[in-house]
């Protein structure tokens, strides 16, 4: 038998939100996001289930080449845009779309010869200052671009720093510098992450461009997933290998420093930071076994964490939910003092994803 600890993504959930999606956002057309391996999920596993989708994005050309070779046939966009000018060439043979966000790739393309032109998305720094030109920068490079022989379409973007946070006023900020930036030019926009989606209906134009809430998490600082009504797509799934009786005063996992306080029975869950759970999760932090909440005891390990099973009558062989449908990834992720973007893009190559194409 092989190690129990599995990834179970659910084909039906990713559908789901990709429907919130669309019901939150009538209007555009959608550019589904996913980059670093489809936010952990399997990549090929998500844009197959998402395949009603628009179009796609990731961040470099490989991502978008495994897409391509993989059958997808819609629109990849490049989010980081290429790197430099040989990666035209790729660009070409591979139908992509890059963002173009600096004055060195502007001259790559006004310098490349190209027999098929591609569309291209001019970024605009409207305040994140990350990547994008400046808004002064606009009209300029918007002509360069018009007049570049390797540009077929130039579409615009920008991208929002403080849309999780709905009381925020960056947002409203940025979508403001944006729409003044851009008066009269006749370009299809993205602006709207899944934050921008869900809570800035204003930031909505030709295209919105979904992440984290096409995996079931909710964008907010403020909001839970459930209020959101979204799916869990993946469930981090394991079992119980091992039971012991641990007595008042001994100590369990590395350095000794988590004590019992009273007699207790322990279980051993095959699962640790080599497989992406989180290390600094600290004790307490819930786990499901048998749909029961245990909570984690000692320190997290390589390849097992511990956890109290004083009061679940759980055996060897129990199974074990980490994380998902049932156990939220924020709450996890909130214990652990990150979030679940991380915790999923955590989860090691070694722990297998396992398509799950059951109905919700």
């Amino acid at each position: 038998m092989s190690r129990p600890l599995r990834a179970e993504i659910r084909v039906a959930a990713l559908r789901y939100n990709l429907q919130r999606v669309r019901d939150s956002a009538p209007s555009s057309r959608i550019i589904a996001v996913v980059k670093a391996n489809g936010y952990g999920h399997g990549m090929q596993i998500v844009a197959h289930a998402l395949n009603d989708a628009d179009a796609f994005a990731v961040a470099s050309i490989d991502e978008a080449i495994n897409l391509r070779e993989s059958g997808i046939h819609q629109p990849i966009l490049l989010l980081e845009g290429f790197f430099d000018e040989a990666d035209l060439l790729l660009l070409q043979a591979y139908s992509l779309q890059p963002v173009i966000h600096s004055h060195y790739q502007l001259e790559c393309l006004e310098n490349a010869s190209i027999t098929y032109p591609f569309d291209v998305w001019l970024k605009l720094n409207t305040g994140m200052n990350r990547l994008g030109f400046g808004l002064s920068e606009f009209s300029t490079v918007y002509k360069r671009l018009q007049e570049c022989d390797a540009v077929q379409t130039v579409h615009a973007m920008t991208h929002f720093a403080c849309a999780d946070d709905r009381s925020d006023s960056m947002t409203a900020k940025q979508i403001q510098r944006f729409d003044q930036t851009l008066t009269g030019a006749p370009l299809s926009c993205t602006l709207a992450n899944s934050a921008g989606i869900l809570g800035h209906p204003d930031s909505h134009r030709d295209w919105v461009r979904p992440g984290i809430m096409l995996y079931g998490t909710s964008p907010f600082v403020d909001a839970d997933a459930t209020s959101l009504d979204l799916r869990a797509v993946m469930n981090l799934k394991s079992e119980l290998i091992a039971v012991h009786e641990v007595a008042a005063g001994d100590s369990v996992g590395y350095g000794a420093e988590w004590v019992c306080e009273h007699d207790m029975r322990i279980g051993v869950v095959a699962g640790g930071y080599g497989d992406g759970y989180p290390r600094h999760a600290p004790a307490g932090t819930p786990v499901l076994v048998n749909g029961q909440r245990v909570a984690l005891v000692g320190r997290v390990s390589m390849d097992m964490i511990t956890v109290d099973l004083t009061d679940c009558d759980a055996q060897v062989g129990a199974p074990v939910l980490l994380w998902g449908d049932g156990l939220a990834a924020d709450e996890v992720a909130r214990c652990a003092e990150t979030i679940a973007y991380e915790l999923f893009c955590n989860v090691a190559p070694r722990v297998p994803r396992i398509e799950i194409k059951d109905e919700l």
